[in-house]
């Protein structure tokens, strides 16, 4: 058979399904070869798209998503959602096609190297030389993308060598078996959360990749630890349980902050330094910390571990709670001060849900009133900008993996790609993507692919004509902005011009029924809502000025 043939045999070995990307001349081979298999192949109307829906499709079933281009410019193009799901552990596999060998010593049309632009951003990147290895390449780039820490792996397959005979046949894929934590470890986290009167635990997504919420959550009820997450952990914990104090990661210090503060032992589980790093969280550096999670600690001034546990996370969460278990009933703790921190955040969340305003909408009103438009297990998935701050802080979860935040790179124009990905997942589930409208425009061709796709999705776009976060963070730095002002489109005509539906809200008091139009809607909807980007330095004073609970 011809490489590019057995190369898709691996791939549907691999349990590969769906292939999202853009063919060229360098991967005819293989685009057929595809054809004449079971995968689907999803055009898409850009490599950075085909990228992020890579991205939220491995984040989303745990497999590897995968997405293919051309060499040089269409190479190049994933760059930005490759590294977005390498920094955001999402398992990738990329394919490029490259140039025949005969050219690739010498300048040549279009011709880079490819592999060395992919190695800084990637988990591992190769070059298939020989057909016949196919089988290890193809084995090896799963089974990396695959392993704790998740991340994106490359495969370059050159014209000439997709065209070439190939021998041999997949190998079989093996699950992977996370070693046991250290009993000793486990008993030495016990003893030293025992001995604490204000232990707070911090979890990451981790938890979430490791399938380790059920332990999780029996370990906070047993317990009565009050659990704090990241951005990209929502949902580990329900958040009407007591022992949820929602969401920490915004850069000034926020009510949740004071519960670490209070904390005598903070322990992390299956956190992750790239979302929120510890000097924000452990400025005085010193906490004591009890960490938990598949991998050793990274090295970091501001992360001294007292206690390092070390295996299998829900294994090493089983343990504890059985530990802790023989020490008492729950409460075991003084959690008082964090249950003051809950109630003071659920009084905040709930300020402005009545707010009746014309034209300019509050962001927490917006998100009040989209929190109550989706169920539990429906996705809704964050761009980048000021509107992800406010989607941090006010939205959250009953369960993983229903608000998804790009958190490690935060790359802008995620939203919509990854929407299409998480519909195509979770055909069953309201998918809402949430743009400022700098992002949204990064990636609008993409409307073109879910319109082509018929995809249910809503994506709301939060108008205020200018890059609002560099704004805001330029104005809490200097007090005053450069000029980041843009022009934007007529958002319904734009929805027309790609077989949309467009609305637009015009008071705050319609949000709720524009919501419910737009779910109701057979295709996807554009929902544009201008927004009081004056609430940001609101925010900032109020966090500058808070007095931590008692």
């Amino acid at each position: 058979m011809k490489a590019a043939e057995l190369f898709v045999q691996c791939l549907e070995a691999e349990g590969v399904t769906v292939v999202f990307g853009i063919p060229g001349e360098e991967t005819a081979d293989l685009n057929m070869a595809m054809h004449h298999s079971s995968i689907e192949f999803v055009l898409t109307r850009h490599e950075q798209g085909a990228a992020f829906m890579a991205d939220v499709y491995g984040r989303l079933t745990g497999e590897a998503g995968v997405c293919l281009s051309t060499l040089g410019p269409g190479a190049t193009n994933l760059v930005t959602g490759v590294a977005n799901a390498n920094l955001d552990r999402s398992p990738v596999v990329v394919i490029t096609g490259q140039a025949d060998q005969h050219r690739q010593h010498k300048e040549s049309h279009q011709a880079i190297n490819v592999v060395s632009m992919f190695r800084p951003i990637t988990k591992w990147a190769s070059a298939v030389v020989n057909p016949d290895n196919i089988p290890e390449v193809v084995r090896k780039a799963f089974k990396l993308a695959g392993l704790p820490k998740p991340g994106a792996c490359h495969i370059e397959l050159a014209e000439d060598v997709a065209r070439e005979e190939a021998h041999g046949s997949p190998i079989p894929r093996q699950d992977f078996l996370y070693p046991a934590p250290d009993c000793k470890a486990v008993e030495d986290a016990a003893e030293l959360i025992c001995s604490a009167r204000r232990p707070v635990i911090l979890v990451g997504n981790g938890v979430v990749r490791s399938g380790a919420v059920p332990a999780l959550r029996r370990l906070a009820t047993e317990s009565g630890i009050g659990v704090i997450s990241t951005f990209m952990a929502k949902g580990c914990v329900p958040r009407n349980a007591p022992q949820c104090l929602f969401t920490i990661g915004l850069q000034a210090k926020d009510l949740v902050a004071c519960a670490i503060d209070a904390a005598d032992v903070v322990v992390t589980i299956g956190y992750d330094l790239v979302e929120y790093p510890p000097r924000l969280w452990n400025s005085r550096n010193n906490s004591r910390i009890v960490h938990i999670d598949t991998y050793p600690a990274e090295v970091d001034d501001h992360y001294t571990v007292a206690v390092e546990v070390v295996g299998h996370i829900p294994h090493a969460l089983t343990m504890l709670t059985h530990c802790l278990i023989r020490k008492g009933e729950a409460p075991l703790f003084d959690v008082r001060q964090q249950q003051e921190v809950r109630r003071q955040m659920l009084e905040d969340f709930a300020e402005h849900r009545n707010d009746r305003t014309e034209g300019l909408l509050r962001p927490q009103k917006i998100l009040w009133d989209v929190r109550e438009a989706m169920g539990e297990r429906d996705i809704l998935i964050s761009d980048v900008g000021a509107h992800k701050m406010w989607i941090a802080r006010y939205y959250h979860c009953d369960e993983p993996n229903t608000c998804l935040i790009p958190n490690g790179f935060c790359a802008m124009g995620f939203a919509l790609p990854g929407a299409i990905a998480a519909k195509m997942v979770h055909p069953e589930r309201r998918v809402l993507a949430v743009c400022g409208d700098g992002g949204f425009l990064m990636n609008v061709q993409e409307m073109e692919t879910a319109r082509r796709l018929n995809a249910n999705i809503v994506v709301m776009v939060w108008v205020d004509n200018e890059y609002g976060l560099i704004g805001w963070k330029q104005r809490n730095e200097f007090g005053e902005q450069i000029d980041l002002k843009f022009g934007n489109p007529d958002w319904v005509e734009l929805a027309r011009a790609f077989g949309w539906q467009g609305l637009v809200v015009e008071r705050s008091g319609d949000l709720a029924e524009v919501l419910k139009r737009a779910f109701a809607h057979d295709g996807p909807s554009l929902v544009a809502v201008p927004v009081d980007y004056r609430e940001n330095l609101l925010l900032s004073q109020r966090l500058g000025n808070m007095v931590c609970p008692t």
